[in-house]
């Protein structure tokens, strides 16, 4: 079985402050030493769940934050800041399982560490089907459109409780429990990875007996987008497929999810524009 295995950082154990998560200082060593080693211990228990062949799609910032070297073998690294399909590029139905590591809470729901939605600086909301969503939420829409379960979701409490709408089977570790935006209690590092590495074997266990299946997410669905400011909305209705819908709300729809997370990633790069960067 092949394993889609996209991480992010600010759901990592140990995790809770931007300066963990950006280049620039010892900080952000940390930041990348404690995900990479989530990451290997997803490896390791995929590994040990019978899965044969693993990609590591980095999907956190500029998303060349791990050691290549350091990164367990047989596990292929996908990295770069330029990837059209963005936190799920690579994914395609010849995968068994995805895997979501070190994810976190959305900009819209109950305090979670670091939380945002794709981009804080412009994003406010994401709602798919009337539900909150965060990133774990909308990246569901490309493994639906490949066929692929969600079979393993690491993060606080928060990121584990939006699953629920389009997940509901998948195995989950909760690596934090947040107290506010920007503390949370963490689980020691060597536990969350320990109890990361028997979830993930449970996982492909799991997917190989066919007791998770691909994301419930009824079609044809519609994502709305809350934006921080009218001139975003404005910028995001250039995309194709993105239709303006109130002042700072715009809406993208249909029956073909990966041509509507298209259209979402288009938005998030157009309105970095509008959004000054």
């Amino acid at each position: 079985m092949k394993i889609f295995l996209s991480c992010d950082m600010e759901g990592v154990a140990g995790v809770v402050d931007w300066s963990q998560c950006r280049p620039g200082s010892e900080a952000y060593a940390v930041g990348c030493r404690l995900m990479l080693a989530e990451v290997n211990a997803a490896i390791d228990g995929a590994l040990a769940g019978g899965a044969d062949e693993v990609l590591v799609n980095d999907s956190h910032g500029g998303m060349f934050n791990l050691d290549p070297a350091a990164l367990r073998p047989p596990a292929r690294y996908l990295s770069g800041r330029h990837k059209p399909r963005y936190m799920m590029e690579g994914l395609d139905d010849s995968f068994g399982a995805v895997f979501f590591v070190g994810y976190h809470g959305s900009i819209s729901g109950e305090p979670s560490a670091l939380s945002h939605s794709y981009n804080p600086e412009v994003i406010s909301g994401v709602r798919l089907n009337g539900e909150y969503v965060g990133e774990s939420g909308i990246n569901a829409l490309v493994a639906l459109s490949r066929g692929v379960p969600i079979a393993l979701l690491t993060g606080d409490q928060v990121t584990l409780a939006e699953a629920a709408s389009f997940a509901g089977d998948v195995v989950t570790v909760q690596t934090k429990v947040s107290r506010t935006r920007f503390a949370a209690d963490n689980l020691h590092p060597k536990r969350a990875r320990s109890l990361i590495s028997e979830a993930a074997t449970r996982a492909v266990e799991a997917v190989a007996a066919d007791r998770i299946g691909p994301p419930t997410i009824d079609l044809p669905a519609t994502l709305e987008v809350d934006l921080q400011t009218a001139d975003m909305a404005a910028v995001a209705a250039w995309v194709k497929g993105v239709e303006q819908v109130a002042v700072r709300t715009v809406r993208i729809s249909g029956d073909d999810p990966l041509a509507m997370f298209d259209s979402f990633v288009g938005l998030t790069y157009i309105t970095r524009q509008a959004g000054g960067r």
